[in-house]
């Protein structure tokens, strides 16, 4: 009997995992793992093991990304799974590092099954999804991509540590990460996975869904101006309110989103200045965030918040400065590989629901390499982010068994 081999709770052990590597944290509530730290140190030690355990073959490449890979020759071509180690501040135990873990053990499952796949798999843990130490991020999948700017090992921390000089100091070798471009004949694809981060799944009584796109993403900055004055002996009549023009803007952002169920719209941060409880505001910037999965929409969106902005300020008699700070194209799963995963979903007896993905993840910057593909695994109350992020162990068990059925029917369709 081989090791391990009475353990089929495959769910429990996950949550095990997760839970032991959630400790790995600074101090507060919640999970708090930033790239580059020592708390990722210990967190890759933690990887690691759980790596070997499975019998793969592990390094830690110049970019930061620990690889765990499949006994399988040099020239195999590769299927890529995994997803990011770090956290933001106080955030869950499953964001991220469960992407990390199932593949793991799914891999584990196989290998004690005594399945072989024709194709090797590469698990990665990159370093930076979340960005929250630096002002940048996905690096990890960008440099397998060969789309990393170098431009941004200069960006800095919040203490004035360059992203190049962490790097160095975590003991890799920045200056090599454009040696480690993938050749994409070599790669099969990616697969992550990841909990919804919504509510979607919960609703619908379903533990596992199908990605069929990653939200395209667009910020601008907005800024009234008007003129300030005593709030007690300015008149209500011919002020020229900045922060009533703004309030009338946040209206319309909402009304916007709501008009059209795919697009999400956030303003995020507002000020006004003077910013005293007697004065009339007469400067407030404000930023607004469009999220959809068709970039038609969201760039439509984009153009009307400006026209609307346009008329808000003309009506208050308010001076405007509105512009497009960041934009991302919306980035559609593989159909090929999405239909092949939604068929080992649905093999688990779950229906294999689709839906979009609002946030960001590893598999957009993936996809300048190779097809990608994502499952969802359902978080209780859509909560994520925050430190009763949670998905239940049977849940985790269900991904796993997905995971598994996906691989091996795809080696099934592999060339011998």
């Amino acid at each position: 009997m081989t090791r391990n081999a009475v353990v089929t709770d495959w769910g429990r052990r996950a949550s095990q995992y997760l839970a032991k590597i959630a400790s790995i944290s600074e101090p507060g509530a919640g999970v708090t793992r930033l790239p580059f730290t020592n708390e990722h140190r210990r967190a890759l030690a933690e990887i690691t093991g759980w790596m070997q355990t499975a019998n793969l073959e592990v390094h830690l490449d110049a970019a930061g990304t620990l690889i765990g890979r499949s006994k399988a020759p040099k020239s195999a071509p590769t299927l890529l799974m995994g997803s990011h180690q770090d956290s933001v501040r106080h955030g869950g135990a499953f964001d991220g590092i469960m992407g990390v873990a199932l593949p793991i053990l799914a891999l584990e499952r196989l290998e004690q099954e005594g399945q072989r796949l024709p194709f090797a798999v590469e698990v990665l843990a990159f370093a930076d999804e979340e960005g929250v130490r630096f002002p940048t991020a996905l690096i990890g999948p960008r440099a397998l991509a060969g789309s990393l700017d170098p431009a941004v090992l200069e960006m800095c921390d919040a203490e004035g540590t360059s992203l190049r000089q962490a790097m160095l100091d975590f003991g890799l070798a920045p200056d090599k990460i454009g040696t480690l471009r993938r050749d994409p004949a070599t790669v099969i694809g990616y697969l992550e996975t990841h909990i919804e981060q919504g509510p979607v799944l919960e609703s619908a009584g379903q533990a596992l869904g199908v990605v069929t796109a990653i939200c395209g993403i667009e910020r601008h900055q907005v800024r009234f101006r008007g003129v300030t004055g005593h709030a007690g002996t300015l008149p209500m009549e011919g002020r020229r309110d900045a922060l009533v023009g703004a309030a009338g803007l946040v209206t319309e952002v909402n009304r916007l989103a709501h008009a059209n169920k795919t697009l999400r719209a956030t303003v995020g941060t507002l000020t006004a200045l003077p910013g005293v409880v007697n004065a009339v505001p007469a400067d407030v910037r404000l930023s607004v965030e469009l999220r959809a999965p068709d970039d038609l929409v969201r760039e439509q969106a984009g153009q009307a918040l400006h026209t609307i902005a346009k008329t808000i300020a003309n009506s208050h008699g308010l001076d405007l400065n509105i512009a497009r700070s960041y934009h991302q194209p919306a980035q559609p799963c593989d159909e090929a590989l999405t239909i092949h995963l939604q068929a080992a979903l649905q093999a688990t007896g779950s229906q294999g629901l689709r839906l979009a993905s609002g946030a960001t993840h590893d598999a957009s910057a993936l996809a300048d390499l190779c097809p990608v593909a994502m499952m969802f695994v359902r978080c209780r109350d859509g909560v994520s982010h925050a430190p009763q992020e949670y998905a239940s162990a049977d849940d985790l068990g269900s991904a796993i068994d997905a995971l598994c059925k996906f691989l091996t029917a795809l080696a099934n369709k592999s060339p011998s």
